[in-house]
């Protein structure tokens, strides 16, 4: 499969996911390359706004396994890993696999679960792998978390630590949509006659595989290269900033640079892409300091702010 191909598949993907998510056409395309890129999604929106149906949605058109797990406080790290149990008719301790062993898992509200819960994701996002009982077990590749925390509400939850908010490729915003959009997602359900949107897969996990593999084929000129890490460099170095973006962010620029080229079907990466996605990169890898909070200044401020005043390469 090549980057031309990767277009035709990723527009036929994301038509089939609007189906279902309505009106939303450039957070689809952002959840797809983030796929793409092999990363994990974090989703910070208030509730009802489709977050769980884009996940399940793009598992169904992709044609891979889906799981959702509730994050509660007294979700135990059993619950997302799995444990050993006594077989009786064998006599012996058997696997009981968790949810965690699917291609994509949903951590629904994952800031409501304590941090030893939380942390059993860790070795999970990081090495698709987990270890129960001492023992190892891979994660049936493609492994993806998408998570959602709400941006309301933090009586009784616990904020993800920075290791983990760094290990997620990107953070997105779903947002309200419009009237007409609105006005559609009513006409659908009343169609429908039924809640459940069930769609049909599209494509496969191997040739998502193969997606993922035709990605490779991007070329990035040095001079991007150059320009993600000043742009990293410069979130390090800025006067607001208390902590900047480790290196992991300037790998997540990367990737998903050369994922959205792959999407427009091209093999070489522009400007514009790195752009695109420097804010939803970067922003949550960011550790503002302490008396910005009063003015109302965001992490993503500041990125767009780098943004304005870092120059632009000129590529041929």
């Amino acid at each position: 499969m090549d980057v031309k191909e990767v277009k035709v598949r990723g527009e036929a993907i994301i038509g089939a996911v609007g189906q279902a998510v309505v009106g939303k056409q450039d957070v689809l395309r952002q959840v797809l390359v983030g796929v793409l890129a092999g990363g994990h999604i974090l989703f910070e929106d208030y509730p009802g706004l489709a977050k769980t149906l884009v996940a399940r949605s793009y598992a169904q058109v992709l044609g891979i396994s889906f799981r959702r797990i509730q994050f509660t406080p007294d979700l135990l790290p059993s619950d997302i890993t799995g444990s050993h149990i006594f077989n009786r008719d064998q006599n012996r301790f058997t696997l009981s696999r968790g949810p965690v062993f699917a291609h994509i898992v949903l951590a629904d509200e994952i800031n409501r679960a304590t941090p030893k819960t939380q942390s059993a994701l860790l070795e999970a996002m990081q090495e698709s792998q987990v270890t129960i009982g001492g023992e190892t077990h891979p994660l049936p590749p493609p492994f993806i978390v998408v998570a959602t925390q709400n941006p309301i509400e933090y009586e009784g939850t616990f904020p993800l630590p920075e290791a983990q908010l760094d290990r997620f490729i990107m953070r997105l915003s779903i947002g309200y949509p419009d009237r007409a959009a609105e006005v559609e997602v009513l006409r659908r359900r009343r169609e429908r006659r039924e809640d459940d949107i069930v769609l049909e897969a599209i494509t496969s996990r191997e040739e998502l595989l193969e997606m993922r593999s035709a990605v490779e084929q991007v070329i990035v000129d040095p001079d991007i290269e150059n320009y993600i890490v000043e742009l990293v460099a410069k979130t390090r170095s800025d006067s607001n900033v208390y902590v900047g973006s480790s290196p992991r962010g300037s790998l997540a620029l990367l990737k998903l640079a050369r994922s959205s080229a792959a999407l427009d079907g091209r093999d070489y990466v522009l400007p514009d892409d790195v752009k695109d996605f420097a804010v939803p990169a970067l922003a949550h890898r960011l550790i503002l300091s302490p008396e910005l909070w009063s003015k109302r200044v965001t992490p993503q401020h500041v990125v767009e702010g780098i943004l304005h005043v870092l120059p632009v390469p000129k590529v041929d």
